[in-house]
């Protein structure tokens, strides 16, 4: 069963300043802010969502297909890709674009300044969810405005189920397109903040988003997952962490479980451990694609977590 990723592919420069921004920053000069940051300590990340999904998913064995747009300054992670096993059949260059960057400083207070250039992922539109054979689940995740939509309406037409991942690109809808992906969609998932922003733009409770889709997956960090469907909710548990080094990411390794999990056929308790132990492996790496996963380990440590194999 082959899982089609659609979503961003993205570089991220993480810089740390061995300071704090408040320290820099002249409180009665902010309207005319001119500063600049020593960065010692730097590194370059492989990111995007589909990207990091991806990576999760064929770390446990799942056959992903992504899909997005990126610049022909995608060499190292098109060769990072390829190194991994991961088609790069319908992740289509653009000419003339960079792709999308974000450049993140974060001081000691854990405080962030971040710039995000979306590059070549405005043009995911390009690509067509049809072109992409023997797909029989799929997920929309943050992407550009217009491929979003355009990729859920031929998910939609194509009467394959997909997963609706809004994330941090829920505020480029109005309340007409969300309620479109809502009808569209077989399944929602969102973080707790998330949920609430879109039950605030939509009009609708949670609940009521939960009867407009097969089931909404509702994540809370540290406070596991809820999963709504069929007017019952089912509780995840967090699975600890053997430590706590990176959150960025966690999301991505979540939805990878649950992708994994529901193209199996897995009941819904099953499919949101999945998402939570892929969470717990993140987390503990810094950067969203460098924590090491193995198919038969993967499921051994399922195994050795939750008493059974799946």
């Amino acid at each position: 069963m082959s899982i089609l990723v659609c979503g961003s592919f993205a570089f991220d420069t993480i810089m740390v300043f061995p300071d704090r921004f408040r320290n820099h920053i002249l409180p009665d000069k902010i309207h005319m802010l001119n500063v600049s940051f020593m960065v010692p300590a730097m590194r370059r990340e492989f990111g995007g969502c589909a990207g990091n999904i991806a990576y999760n998913l064929a770390g446990i064995g799942g056959d992903v297909v992504p899909m997005g747009t990126v610049g022909e300054d995608f060499v190292p992670y098109a060769q990072w890709m390829d190194s991994l096993g991961i088609s790069r059949r319908h992740v289509t260059v653009v000419p003339g674009a960079y792709t999308a960057q974000a450049f993140i400083t974060t001081d000691v207070d854990d405080n962030q300044i971040t710039a995000f250039h979306p590059g070549a992922m405005s043009e995911a539109h390009r690509n067509k969810v049809v072109d992409a054979q023997g797909v029989t689940l799929g997920i929309v995740s943050p992407d550009g405005r217009a491929g979003m939509i355009q990729h859920a309406k031929e998910f939609a037409e194509a009467g394959i189920p997909f997963v609706f991942d809004p994330g941090q690109g829920l505020p480029m809808f109005t309340s007409a397109e969300l309620l479109s992906f809502i009808d569209e969609a077989a399944y929602v998932c969102v973080n707790d903040y998330e949920a609430q922003l879109l039950a605030s733009k939509t009009g609708l409770s949670v609940k009521e988003i939960a009867t407009r889709t097969r089931a909404l997956i509702v994540t809370k960090g540290a406070g596991g997952s809820q999963i709504h469907i069929d007017g019952k909710t089912h509780d995840v548990p967090v699975v600890k962490a053997q430590r706590v080094i990176d959150p960025t990411g966690c999301g991505d390794a979540y939805r990878a479980g649950l992708l994994f999990g529901l193209s199996r056929g897995l009941d819904w308790e099953t499919c949101g451990r999945l998402g939570a132990l892929l969470g717990a492996m993140k987390i503990g790496q810094a950067g969203t694609q460098n924590h090491a996963l193995d198919p038969e380990q993967f499921s051994e440590r399922f195994r050795e977590t939750f008493g059974y194999r799946y």
